[in-house]
């Protein structure tokens, strides 16, 4: 499942997906420092659940769960530091699930999680994919390829694991593979756009390229230059 993280201090974001993946590992986390940045993957993925901080800067989280509610459907969890009954009165009547305040206590959080448990155990089917991909993304990898390993139909895997994960099987490819191209990026300076294509599956340096621009709004070089300037979530 698609979990989204909402908060304008990053070391929150880091403590809260560390909790919750080592107790749901099969859970998908997205990040945002602010709503705009949240709205924007929540139009692209299907989020199931969403932790979000009341108080940022701009749009503070109260806000941003009232548009959410009003165009998807998620459960939502505030986080905040300050423990306000006014502001649990506020979530409450928006239609939030829950209410959980800073400093976030790990045994107070898995409490929240205990109904979400069944989320856990997605189908043993499309987890198989997700490990395939991630272990073997610089291979090549197609649908009918994975479908064929795993004795599914493609056409029941494709609708399967749209289903599950939110997004179709080649955009989760795809997605991964750019993540990785990230990494590659910064951590291997002397690296040519040619050999990170290669090492993250994308047929040719022109496609990846494309890919990269398509997806975070810049070209590998400039992301290479200035990291801060991409956009887009993470998978």
């Amino acid at each position: 499942m698609n979990i989204l993280l909402v908060d304008d201090e990053a070391l929150e974001l880091e403590q809260l997906e560390y909790i919750m993946k080592g107790q749901f590992p099969n859970w998908t986390f997205y990040k945002a420092q602010d709503a705009s940045i949240a709205l924007q993957i929540a139009a692209k993925i299907k989020i199931s659940l969403a932790f979000l901080d009341i108080q940022m800067p701009g749009k503070s989280g109260l806000e941003l769960a009232k548009e959410l509610k009003k165009h998807y459907e998620m459960d939502i969890i505030m986080v905040t530091a300050y423990q306000s009954f006014e502001y649990a009165q506020s979530s409450l009547r928006i239609g939030v699930n829950d209410y959980l305040t800073k400093p976030i206590v790990e045994s107070e959080l898995l409490e929240i999680l205990k109904k979400y448990n069944k989320w856990s155990s997605q189908n043993d089917s499309i987890q198989e994919v997700l490990r395939i991909i991630r272990e073997e993304y610089h291979e090549k990898l197609s649908l009918s390829f994975v479908a064929n390993r795993i004795h599914l139909n493609a056409t029941y895997l494709s609708r399967k694991f749209f289903e599950e994960v939110g997004i179709g099987f080649a955009d989760y490819l795809n997605a991964y593979r750019l993540e990785i191209s990230k990494k590659l990026l910064l951590k291997n300076k002397e690296m040519s756009m040619a050999v990170i294509a290669e090492k993250t599956g994308f047929n040719s340096q022109h496609y990846f390229s494309a890919m990269f621009k398509k997806q975070f709004k810049v070209t590998p070089s400039e992301y290479r230059i200035n990291p801060r300037k991409a956009e887009g979530p993470i998978v």
